[in-house]
């Protein structure tokens, strides 16, 4: 059983994200917008600081909302979700709030530092090979598991959510050109673009993907959902091996194309951050900022969207020696 209803197949209106900021004011954090020196860039850059929230990622905003939204007869049973890290922590940090249990569908792949955040947040985890993962993403169930499935993306609650994000940025940069956002299932970047096209339909929101694993620039290009090859890496916050068919419609229709970098690129941009801005990002969170540097994002205010800093940190050790990983050890 799900918490919440089905997504629509169009934006999420704007009604119901500003709901969702009431609902989850308290619980997540306004996450400060602060300026990125980077006189090297052809545009003016800006970060939207999400890895201050509570668990380090911007799941906390969605799964919030979903949970606070649900009845305690939905509840009664618990809740499940499955996630590589961040939303895994988001949905246990919020369920434990509510007093209710938690299990957590995670790959065996997933970095220690985010599995053992969801267990020190109280959340029972069940380990999966990777297909058997992404399976339960995408038919939104877990077999064997009891309790409602709180969907990592495509929910309608979890979108609303993480629209928040997009009320924040106008609220401190009412004249953003571009808005760049990590691309893993389309739930955030769909979620602010609902929020930016209501406000501000002149700006762009842009996806943003690692060249290891590309769905949706391969999606958009055959101009239909593509499964790809993916290529495990450092970078394991996003980059699914297709589209989720939920999200298809909704991130062809909101999002002004996706620019995907190099793993190079985005270790570039772990260390760029941690230098001049004393930010700790991981792959995901930094993809942002190394399509912003790269120039092919243009010019103008651009508001890069730092998703997470959950990040092991022996890796982020070897990325600050200067070492590109290609997946974690």
């Amino acid at each position: 059983m799900r918490p919440t209803d089905p997504i629509p197949l169009e934006p999420i209106p704007l009604e119901a994200i500003r709901a969702a900021r009431e609902r989850i004011a308290g619980l997540a954090l306004r996450t400060p917008l602060i300026r990125l020196d980077a006189p090297e860039s052809p545009a003016e850059i800006w970060l939207k600081l999400e890895t201050l929230q509570p668990i380090g990622s911007f799941k906390l905003r969605g799964a919030g909302n979903a949970i606070a939204a649900a009845t305690p007869e939905t509840l009664a049973g618990g809740v499940v979700t499955a996630s590589a890290g961040n939303m895994a922590q988001g949905v246990a940090w919020a369920a434990r709030e509510r007093g209710v249990a938690c299990t957590v569908a995670m790959p065996e792949s997933a970095p220690a530092t985010k599995r053992a955040a969801v267990e020190r947040l109280g959340g029972k985890i069940v380990s999966l090979p990777y297909d058997a993962w992404w399976r339960a993403i995408e038919t939104g169930r877990c077999p064997g598991v009891d309790g409602a499935f709180v969907h990592p993306v495509a929910d309608a609650a979890v979108i609303a959510g993480n629209g928040t994000i997009g009320l924040e940025i106008l609220d401190d940069l009412p004249d953003a050109d571009t808005v760049l956002v990590p691309y893993g299932g389309g739930g955030l970047s769909c979620g602010i673009a609902s929020a930016i096209r209501a406000l501000r339909p002149e700006a762009r929101v842009v996806a943003c993907e690692v060249d290891t694993a590309a769905p949706l620039a391969a999606s958009l290009e055959a101009g239909e959902p593509r499964e790809i090859e993916r290529i495990p890496s450092f970078v394991d916050g996003i980059g699914g091996k297709s589209l989720l068919p939920a999200m298809w419609p909704l991130a062809r229709a909101l999002l002004a194309g996706s620019l995907v970098v190099p793993l190079a690129e985005v270790a570039a941009a772990i260390c760029l951050l941690a230098e001049r801005a004393r930010v700790v990002a991981e792959g995901a969170g930094a993809v942002a900022v190394a399509a912003a540097l790269s120039g092919r994002a243009g010019g103008g205010k651009i508001v890069c969207v730092i998703s997470g800093g959950n990040i092991d940190a022996a890796l982020l050790a070897r990325i600050l020696a200067g070492e590109t990983p290609e997946a974690p050890r």
